[in-house]
């Protein structure tokens, strides 16, 4: 069970990450190291206290061994935040770029996703879909296997009245380094100037059967919700593909030269392969299916995908307990701290100091990577 955290006794040892919501620190809590996120209440936008309270409630309801678990969490006037296990591999997007040519070998992509296939197919299974699946957001964990993070965009799915079979997984939302920008806006026909919605709007979204908010990252947003016609856990089969793709050669099919390009080639253009078709690129294609209802996985979920013949040989029940997977991080500092650490509610505060003082030090977290990763057993 998740624990109370009391802020005042928590020493941050370094940052590991910034972005809209949040920041993350690195936090020795009494003998180990967790992750911690932590919002600002007072100054974070985009409704950044909501969207923590339901992060933190998805993350409470987790039993999976490739999705994190809330160890605690804690909330004061200005700041509230929650552990999760601390993965000191990194992201996969920053594995990649430790490879020769920045790809992974069909093997290893195999291993990942079939991984990240079992943690959507759990979440699924609760009615939530991610809807946020990137490299950056699968972490490493210190036994190599993956784990998702960041939910604030995920939302619970409800079975129609007309489609109430379980077996479906088209259920209508009815909720609503090079960093990737996240875009939660409303249905595209009318977006406003602003990348995110109004907490208003966003209460307008929740009551409709099917969403049509605007919400994902830009490379992997699914073309439905470019459509602005609904969507529902298809959307992370269409992201599933994405990564794919930039997993085994090295950048995302539709990536164009803006943000309006980009979107262009999400609704029309049709990925592009290199050498003859294999089970890998077969798979790709049919989950970037841009016709949600004719998408892998549409039917079936889950279960669909399993079957496809690049999983052939995957033992499904056997994955946790593969001992050699493609890349274990090294424990050599991965937990040094800044010279005496950090202080949460002192971090925060010098972030509202005057711009003339001296800003608080931001770094990545430093990892010792293999250069190259090796095909896994399994």
């Amino acid at each position: 069970m998740a624990e109370e955290l009391d802020l005042d006794n928590l020493k941050a040892l370094k940052v590991l990450g910034k972005g809209a919501m949040g920041t993350v620190f690195l936090v020795q809590h009494n003998s180990y190291h967790v992750a911690l996120k932590v919002v600002d209440k007072s100054s974070s936008l985009h409704d950044g206290a909501r969207r923590a309270h339901w992060e933190i409630s998805v993350l409470s309801r987790l039993s999976h061994p490739f999705l994190p678990t809330l160890l605690g969490s804690f909330e004061s006037n200005n700041l509230m935040g929650w552990a999760v296990p601390y993965c000191p591999g990194g992201d996969l997007n920053h594995l990649r770029y430790r490879q020769t040519d920045h790809v992974f070998s069909p093997a290893v992509v195999r291993f990942y996703l079939a991984e990240i296939l079992c943690a959507l197919h759990h979440l699924h299974s609760m009615h939530i879909a991610y809807r946020d699946l990137k490299p950056e957001n699968v972490l490493i964990q210190q036994s190599g296997h993956v784990t998702l993070t960041d939910f604030d965009l995920s939302r619970t799915l409800s079975p129609t009245k007309t489609n109430t079979s379980p077996s479906k997984s088209h259920i209508p939302d009815t909720a609503p380094r090079k960093p990737r920008r996240n875009f939660r806006w409303a249905p595209l026909t009318k977006a406003p100037k602003s990348a995110r919605v109004t907490p208003a709007a966003r209460r307008a979204v929740l009551s409709f059967e099917h969403s049509k908010s605007f919400v994902g990252t830009e490379e992997y947003i699914a073309p439905e919700v470019l459509r602005g016609e609904g969507h529902g856990f298809a959307v992370d089969w269409w992201a599933l593909g994405v990564l794919a793709h930039e997993m085994v050669y090295g950048t995302t099919p539709f990536k164009g030269k803006n943000r309006k390009e980009t979107f262009r080639n999400v609704l029309l253009k049709t990925p592009e392969f290199v050498g003859k078709k294999t089970a890998l690129t077969d798979l790709i294609s049919q989950l970037l299916e841009k016709d949600p209802s004719k998408r892998l996985g549409y039917v079936r979920g889950a279960t669909e995908i399993k079957e496809h013949e690049f999983f052939r040989g995957v033992k499904w029940d056997l994955l946790t307990e593969v001992m050699r997977p493609p890349f274990i991080p090294s424990r050599d500092d991965v937990t040094k701290p800044f010279a005496d650490g950090l202080d949460i509610r002192g971090y925060f505060q010098s972030l509202k100091s005057p711009p003339s003082l001296p800003p608080s030090p931001l770094r990545s977290p430093s990892f010792e990577f293999q250069k190259n990763v090796s095909s896994p057993e399994f």
